[in-house]
């Protein structure tokens, strides 16, 4: 059975002081009030933060990821982070992706592959991005979107890599916008994601293949989208930035 899982994404949000204070109250949490030992937490705070957060959590029971990495191994690449530098201080798992890191950076299908299989050759978890803007599900080209950055990217993986990745649908339309996707939208795209696995790798990688939603997932919609058959779960932006509103987010299966 496919794990279910809340990853939270802090962006770039908190100074190290604020982290250190919100993860600890996190794991305080974790430990007291969550209940399912099966539901996967993920917690990804910015770079600076990376190595004290991963010694005051309790490894066993929060994954400690990054929020993005390098297309480059290592070298004269200034201001740059190495999947290899992230696994030397705990990290477990890299957001990739991120419809921010597209449009801000300019992070093309090409790029991201590079990124993909440079953390997987460094034993690390990728989360995988992917999303449509508003235009393009006002045009209905939604579909055809999220089936190239997948096609481009994960399908250029061998079925072993490939199962390693975690995929997060984010429309981009709902991404700190307070809108957010009906689970019946969620569901839906979901459902078109896992089938188009379905076709690239046979229904049983697909059945066991995490599919996040990310998109203004809060604790007063969680429940309902979680609820979906084919939606395993969230990548959490802003509510991620309080402890009480993401372990709501966490019981809600």
């Amino acid at each position: 059975m496919r794990k279910k899982i809340v990853a939270g994404n802090w962006k770039m949000h908190t100074c190290i002081e604020e982290g250190v204070i919100l993860a600890a109250e996190i794991n305080s949490k974790v430990k007291k009030e969550v209940s399912n030992q099966e539901t996967g937490i993920i917690i990804a705070p910015p770079f600076t933060h990376l190595s004290i957060i991963g010694q005051i959590v309790d490894n066993e029971r929060i994954c400690i990821a990054a929020q993005n990495c390098s297309s480059e191994p290592k070298g004269a690449f200034t201001g740059e982070v190495s999947a290899k530098m992230l696994k030397s201080f705990g990290v477990k798992a890299v957001i990739l992706g991120h419809s921010e890191r597209r449009a801000y950076y300019v992070e093309t299908n090409e790029i991201l592959l590079k990124k993909v299989n440079l953390v997987l050759e460094n034993d690390l978890k990728p989360i995988f991005c992917c999303g449509e803007k508003l235009e393009e599900r006002e045009s209905k080209n939604h579909f055809n979107v999220v089936k190239s950055q997948i096609e481009q990217v994960l399908f250029n993986l061998d079925v072993e890599n490939f199962s390693k990745c975690i995929i997060a649908y984010e429309p981009v339309w709902a991404i700190g916008t307070g809108v957010t996707a009906s689970s019946e939208q969620a569901q839906e795209m979901h459902l078109f994601i896992r089938n188009l696995i379905v076709e690239k790798f046979g229904k049983e990688i697909s059945e066991n293949i995490t599919i996040l939603y990310g998109g203004s997932c809060k604790p007063s919609n969680s429940k309902e989208l979680f609820s979906k058959p084919d939606v395993d779960g969230g990548l959490i932006g802003g509510a991620s930035l309080d402890a009480d509103d993401f372990i709501a987010i966490i019981n809600s299966f």
